[in-house]
């Protein structure tokens, strides 16, 4: 198990200020690859498998474009442990799980499985949630059928596209964690 002060590099300093924002652009001519900036640094990331959109809907596959607020971190601890962040942390259990059902109360909430409704694990077999930070899409309030489940996580192998979310890899989440706050905006454009 990795420990680590909010997945920071001990051998490299870096500064204590928050980011205050994070931007996300698609590659021209490659709508579900994109750049984002943190700071002076500039990552490659994954975006959903529709591009990005004006109007998200749920299902369509499609990173909505806005400008957010980023909730809540979730991780795996038996992989790895988290300290010292700037968002609430929150040690995903195997029964986690995301409701993505537009008709069930509890849509685009977190739930605890087992589940009957449509939801989205978030224990998952692979990699991509060890570490998912909840982009505050669609959940203030929520409207059903707008989308749901729209994380910041860690990309899969090649940079494959997502459902809808944004995905770097673990190195430049490494980099850019620690620097996250309340007030960062995460801007998809």
């Amino acid at each position: 198990m990795a420990s680590s002060r909010c997945l920071r590099n001990q051998s490299r300093p870096i500064t204590n200020a928050p980011y205050k924002n994070i931007v996300v652009r698609h590659l021209p001519g490659h709508p579900q690859l994109g750049r984002l900036t943190a700071g002076a640094q500039t990552f490659r990331c994954a975006l959903g498998k529709s591009g990005v959109t004006r109007t998200k809907r749920e299902g369509d596959g499609a990173t909505p474009v806005g400008l957010f607020l980023l909730r809540r971190i979730w991780y795996r601890n038996d992989i790895l442990r988290l300290s010292g962040c700037r968002l609430p942390l929150k040690s995903i259990q195997r029964d986690d799980g995301w409701c993505d059902e537009p008709n069930d109360k509890r849509y685009n909430k977190s739930i605890k499985r087992p589940f009957s409704p449509s939801h989205e694990r978030m224990w998952r077999p692979d990699d991509v949630y060890n570490i998912v930070i909840e982009i505050g899409w669609n959940d203030a309030p929520v409207i059903r059928g707008k989308g749901s489940a729209i994380f910041f996580h860690l990309a899969r192998p090649g940079f494959t596209p997502t459902e809808g979310c944004v995905a770097i890899n673990l190195e430049a989440m490494r980099k850019i964690l620690p620097r996250i706050g309340p007030k960062t905006r995460f801007d998809i454009a």
